[in-house]
C-alpha cells in the first residue's frame, strides 16, 4: 500500500527582473492506494499529476508532507523502496542505439537480477507485452507504439510490487494502448499497487478502481468512478470533471 499524506512542493519562479513568487505545483494532497488496486491520477496537463508521481516515485523532495510504502517510509528507506517500484515518465528517453533486448538486458543487471532469472524475466516479459516482433531491433528502428512498449518493458524485469505510470499511453495507437491497458490490469490481479496518471476520463473510467480529481495542484474530488458521477450527477468522468471546476474557463 502506498500511503500520501498531505504532500506539498511549493516552486519559486520569476515574476519579472526584480521579483520571484512562489507558486504550488502540488498542495496538501492526501490519499491511499491498496494493494490490488489501480488509482487514477486525473486532470488535465498542468494540473500537477507528473510533479506528485515524482515525489511518490522519490525523484523530487517533497516541500511538505509523507510518503509510506507498507508502513516504511520513503525518505528513510529510499533505496528498498525504490527497488520494488517501476516508474514510468512520459518524458523518459531510452538508449535508441540499443536494441529492447539488450536495454532489458541491461535494467535488469542494474536491480540485480540473476542472469538465469533474467533471461526468463525478458521471455515473459516479450509475450506479455507483445515484444516478439521486435524484441532484437534497435530502438531507434521503432515505432511510437513499440518505444512505448520498450520503455514499459524495462520498467518490469525486476518484478515491482508498485508501479506508477505517466502518461502511459499518450499518443499511441488504439492496438499499443489496449495492450498496455490489458497488461496494467494483469497485474492488479496479481496484487500489485498501481498509481495510473492520464488525462483521457474515459480510459481512467474503464481501468481505475478509485480516482483522484486534481486541478490546479489540489485535489477537487476523489472516490470510485461510480461515486463521482453519483455526486456529481453526470453519466461520466469528464462531465464529472468540468461540474467540478464549474466549467470550462477560455483565457485570452
Amino acid at each position: 500500500m502506498i500511503k500520501v499524506e498531505n504532500i506539498t512542493k511549493k516552486f519559486i519562479k520569476n515574476k519579472n527582473k526584480r521579483e520571484k513568487e512562489e507558486f504550488y505545483a502540488d498542495k496538501n494532497i492526501s490519499f491511499e492506494a491498496k494493494d490490488g488496486e489501480i488509482v487514477g491520477i486525473l486532470g488535465p496537463n498542468g494540473a500537477g499529476k507528473t510533479t506528485l508521481l515524482r515525489m511518490i516515485a522519490g525523484i523530487l523532495e517533497p516541500t511538505d508532507g509523507t510518503i509510506d510504502f507498507d508502513g516504511l517510509n520513503h525518505k528513510k528507506n529510499e533505496i528498498e523502496i525504490k527497488k520494488k517500484i517501476a516508474y514510468l515518465s512520459g518524458n523518459t528517453k531510452l538508449y535508441d542505439t540499443l536494441s529492447t533486448y539488450e536495454l532489458l538486458w541491461m535494467c535488469g543487471e542494474m536491480y540485480g537480477v540473476t542472469k538465469d532469472k533474467l533471461e526468463t524475466r525478458i521471455e515473459d516479459i516479450s509475450k506479455i507485452l507483445n515484444l516478439e516482433g521486435f524484441l532484437y531491433n534497435k530502438i531507434s528502428k521503432l515505432s511510437t507504439g513499440q518505444t512505448q512498449r520498450a520503455n514499459i518493458a524495462r520498467c518490469l524485469v525486476h518484478n515491482p510490487q508498485y508501479y506508477i505510470l505517466d502518461e502511459a499511453t499518450t499518443g499511441l495507437d488504439i492496438i499499443s494502448s489496449q495492450i498496455i491497458l490489458d497488461f496494467i490490469k494483469e497485474e492488479r490481479k496479481k496484487g500489485k499497487t498501481i498509481l495510473y496518471s492520464t488525462h483521457y476520463m474515459e480510459e481512467a473510467e474503464n481501468i481505475c478502481d478509485h480516482v483522484i480529481m486534481i486541478n490546479k495542484g489540489e485535489i477537487i474530488d476523489s472516490g470510485t468512478p461510480k461515486e463521482i458521477k453519483e455526486r456529481t450527477n453526470t453519466t461520466n468522468l469528464r462531465d464529472a470533471f468540468f461540474k467540478l471546476i464549474g466549467g470550462i474557463k477560455h483565457e485570452d
